[in-house]
């Protein structure tokens, strides 16, 4: 197939994408399309800044979240290739003080486990969203955080592992994480406007906004700094820069004739190391398995690998069909966005030769329940819809409210729940007496809290759409003590115990 044939087969996707942005209520959109070396298709759609109506171009940044996971893994794999690293060799023998919760996970636990997810452990998102702690107090504090599974037993995706990942490779070649992408990667690959930090970003000519979709408006939002995590997510990068990375994985490792990263490598990451849950199963995706760094699926009978990705205003997705030499990534600077599936799901038929299925349709079926949650259930720990949470409880009883529920609880004074609480491996949660009621403060997030009886609140955390339970527990004296809070939806997941710091 030559270039020419390809491009004419994407005749009417400029009509499709902007049709999904209508759709789905995007803001903006960059699409770029590559066969072999060549690149067919590089178009902005939207804007990049809703206020100012400054368009979306090829060289827009935007947060590429969880795609950043592929970037972590190949570090990884130059390591191997260097003989630094092995992927099955455990942590503990390169970081010695390197600790887990269980004993079998600490002794046992490589790298290869990490990137693939099988540490046993939940998401324990919390731990690290806004957080003001270091990268390397966050590795620390794994030791603290409880699985919910048997060691290698269950994929569950987790965003501290990836983080740790990133950490043991930054250790190893005694510099940081984004010093050995920025030299062992974006430098070679001539990836020149990519950056690791939002803070960066906003530096840049040419960058796209975070937006969310609030009472039928995209409203703007804050850029989410997630640097102490940034193996995980933190990339910022454009088209020109992910045709480079996506070319490179295609050319099996080479770019202009020089071998990065060994093939031998470079086909551990692009196999399946589990079976991982997918938002998308169906009968065109009948099985998902995940690699390191990469989702490894069946697509309509073509092998595809990908990975999506997250975080707060922003969605992405860099997919690539080995066999056919097709490459798409897909941008979007608006919250939880499934257009970048959309749109790379309708290029890939329309290059498959395949009548173009009506993804829209399947995935709000999907969405509404018809399938299992996946990445992008609103898609991110790193995102929002990565952050799980249980639905609050039943509103106060009519006849526990007052004329001021929200200043007095009524099974105690106020401020029997007001105080500092602590947890040794998500830090420090404050509770406070507002105008308004109650308050949580935690990683700097301020949480309303309303009484639902039997010292219980559901606590809205705004930003997500998401209501929490929180339940105090007393001592023998019937005095606040404790504070228990189930963060996760994972099954088996225990709740989060904080303990009530004496006042002094």
């Amino acid at each position: 197939m030559n270039t020419t044939y390809l491009h004419t087969m994407l005749d009417g996707l400029d009509d499709f994408a902007e049709e999904q942005l209508q759709r789905w209520k995007g803001v903006g959109l960059a699409v770029a399309v590559i066969h072999k070396d060549e690149v067919i298709w590089q178009k902005g759609y939207g804007y990049r800044d809703l206020e100012s109506k400054l368009e979306v171009t090829p060289h827009t940044l935007f947060a590429i979240g969880s795609s950043t996971k592929a970037f972590t893994a190949s570090t990884a794999a130059l390591l191997v290739d260097q003989n630094i690293l092995k992927w099955d060799t455990p942590v503990r023998s390169y970081l010695k003080d390197f600790k887990m919760f269980d004993p079998v996970a600490t002794e046992r636990l490589t790298i290869r486990d990490m990137l693939c997810h099988r540490s046993g452990l939940p998401r324990h998102e919390m731990v690290w969203y806004n957080s003001p702690r270091s990268r390397e107090e966050l590795v620390n504090a794994l030791q603290y955080l409880e699985p919910n599974e048997d060691f290698r037993n269950k994929w569950q995706y987790q965003n501290l592992m990836y983080m740790a990942a990133g950490y043991l490779v930054g250790q190893l070649k005694g510099t940081s994480w984004e010093n050995v992408v920025q030299e062992s990667l974006f430098n070679p690959l001539g990836m020149n406007s990519s950056v690791f930090s939002v803070d960066e970003m906003q530096l840049q000519p040419d960058f796209a906004f975070p937006y969310m979709e609030k009472d039928g408006q995209n409203i703007r939002i804050p850029f989410r700094k997630i640097d102490a995590v940034g193996p995980a997510g933190s990339i910022n990068s454009n088209l020109v820069d992910m045709i480079a990375w996506v070319q490179f994985h295609l050319n099996q490792g080479q770019q202009a004739g020089k071998q990065l990263i060994s093939k031998e490598q470079l086909a551990v990451m692009h196999s399946p190391q589990m079976v991982c849950d997918s938002l998308f199963h169906c009968k065109e995706l009948p099985v998902s398995t995940y690699g390191l760094g990469w989702m490894i699926d069946s697509y309509r009978g073509h092998a595809m690998i990908h990975h999506g990705g997250a975080i707060d205003g922003f969605a992405s997705q860099v997919a690539f069909l080995p066999e056919e030499q097709i490459g798409v990534v897909v941008l979007c600077n608006t919250n939880g966005s499934v257009v970048p599936y959309t749109t790379t799901f309708n290029i890939m038929d329309r290059l498959l030769g395949l009548e173009p299925l009506d993804w829209s349709g399947k995935l709000t079926k999907l969405m509404n329940g018809e399938s299992p949650e996946s990445e992008i259930t609103a898609s991110a720990s790193e995102n929002p819809g990565e952050l799980e949470a249980t639905e609050a409880t039943e509103t106060a009883a009519a006849g526990d409210k007052t004329e001021e529920p929200q200043v007095h609880p009524h099974d105690r004074p106020v401020t029997a729940y007001t105080g500092i609480y602590t947890h040794p491996g998500y830090g420090e949660l404050t509770i406070e007496q507002t105008n308004e009621g109650l308050q949580t403060i935690f990683n700097a997030i301020e949480m309303p809290m309303e009484y639902t009886g039997k010292d219980t609140f559901a606590v809205e955390l705004v930003l997500f759409g998401l209501k929490l339970t929180f339940t105090f527990k007393t001592d023998e004296q019937d005095s606040i003590n404790a504070l228990s809070i189930p963060l996760l939806l994972e099954p088996g997941t225990k709740p989060i115990e904080f303990i009530k710091s004496p006042i002094v």
